[in-house]
Order: structure tokens, then sequence, then C-alpha cells
């Protein structure tokens, strides 16, 4: 099986269905937007247009558009973006991963921290391309203000978000423990923007670490105390606290 034949069976597996649109469902309502930065396979993507949301994914990685086209074909309401995001518009080299395309990244800082890294063992970029880059704010301009946007883009969180001018009313942003920096920049950013309350899953259990919404600083404190072997999880960040409640 291919590696994004692989994906595709994992991350779109029926049983993951039900906790996915349960989790969502506290960000996104019929009619709402998203924008889905890192689709990936599209699992989330699928999430929220099962929810009624629309969607603008951004997937810079030719084999994974191609999929996507094929996933979402014929839906008004899925929009694919075939770029990378960052702090201006421009472009950036893209490293591919063919044998996990999870982890194609625009971050040399990235690929260095996980060399040799406990978990990482084994992972090779072996190939690059130079592609087009815009930025949150240009998709702002474009699509709209979203209601909810995921980013996950292996170790270049900091730098999509140092294009966004305007908070939208909650986000997501993917961490790793191999670059914990990134993520403390994302809080300050995200601080920055105007978000007070955050919350955390870690990998892909769509379980709240903390009971209630936390501020910046013990989000912070959480993720520097963090083990090593818990590898990988997203920060949420909202303007309304209760959508970070357990």
């Amino acid at each position: 099986m291919s590696a994004i034949g692989r994906s595709l069976r994992i991350y779109h597996a029926k049983e993951r269905r039900p906790a996915l649109d349960a989790f969502h469902r506290r960000f996104l309502a019929p009619g709402e937007l998203a924008f889905d930065i890192g689709c990936h396979v599209g699992d989330r993507a699928a999430s929220f247009r099962r929810l009624g949301a629309r969607v603008v994914a951004v997937e810079p990685q030719p084999r994974l558009a191609r999929a996507l086209r094929l996933i979402f074909r014929g839906d008004p309401d899925f929009t694919l973006v075939p770029s990378l995001l960052g702090a201006s518009e421009g472009e950036s080299v893209l490293r591919l991963n063919s044998a996990n395309p999870t982890v194609a990244t625009a971050s040399d800082a990235f690929v260095a921290a996980a060399a040799g890294a406990p978990g990482w063992e084994g992972q090779v970029w072996d190939a690059e391309i130079a592609l087009p880059r815009t930025t949150l704010d240009a998709l702002v301009a474009r699509y709209g203000g979203p209601d909810f946007v995921k980013i996950d883009v292996e170790g270049w969180e900091a730098e999509v978000l140092a294009g966004l001018s305007e908070a939208p009313r909650a986000l997501s942003l993917e961490f790793t423990t191999i670059q914990r920096e990134v993520a403390l920049a994302g809080l300050e950013r995200l601080t920055a923007l105007g978000y007070r309350a955050f919350n955390a899953c870690l990998g892909e259990s769509m379980r709240w670490e903390f009971a209630a919404p936390v501020a910046a600083g013990a989000m912070a404190e959480w993720l520097v105390a963090l083990p090593a072997e818990a590898n990988s999880g997203d920060i949420y960040a909202t303007l309304e606290p209760g959508r970070l409640a357990a």
C-alpha cells in the first residue's frame, strides 16, 4: 500500500468519524467557514463538511492535492488552495518525505530537529519543490473571515500565524515535543492577537488535557513539562472560553 493510501485508510476510517464530528461541533455550525491549513488527506475537512461548514483547504503537496480533488470532487463548498502559507507572499521550498507525506515541511529547522530524535527514526526528506506562498490575511480577503482555523504544518506554524492580523473565533495549532520553541512562539502570537483561553489535546485523542480553559502562561508551562514521548498534539485557542470546557 502506498504511503498516501495508508494515510487514507487510517484517517478516513469510519470508526473515527463520530469522535471527530462531536469534537469539532463545538467550533463549527452549518453554514460557517473553516480554514484547514495543512489539509493532508482531508479527514478534518471531511468532518467540517459533515457538520455543514464550508471549507477552504490549503495543501501544497501535489500528490495529496490530487487525492483531495478526488475525495471532494463535485463539492461546491470545498475549495482547495495548492499553496504554502507564511508571513508574507512570495515563494518557499517544501521538503517532501515520500515514505511519510504527513511530515512534509517548509522548515529546515524541523528537519534538523527530527534528525536522531526518539520517535522520528528513519524519517528521510528526499525531495523538495519550490511553491508559491500566500498568507492567512490573503485567504481572509479572498474567501471571508473563518469561524475556525486548523493549522498543522510541521514546524511552520509560527510563520503561518505571522501572516494573520485578526483573530478568528477559534483556532488550533499543532505542536511537537522536538520543537517546543515553535509552539511557544505560536502561543505568543496568539496572545498578541487577543486570545486568552487555551486548551490542548495530545495526538489524535480529541480529549482535553485541562478540565477548563487555561491562560497562555499555564499552557506554556504544560508544553515545557511534557515528556518527549508525548510527541505531538494540538493547542486550541478561542475568544469564547466555554468552547474549551470539558
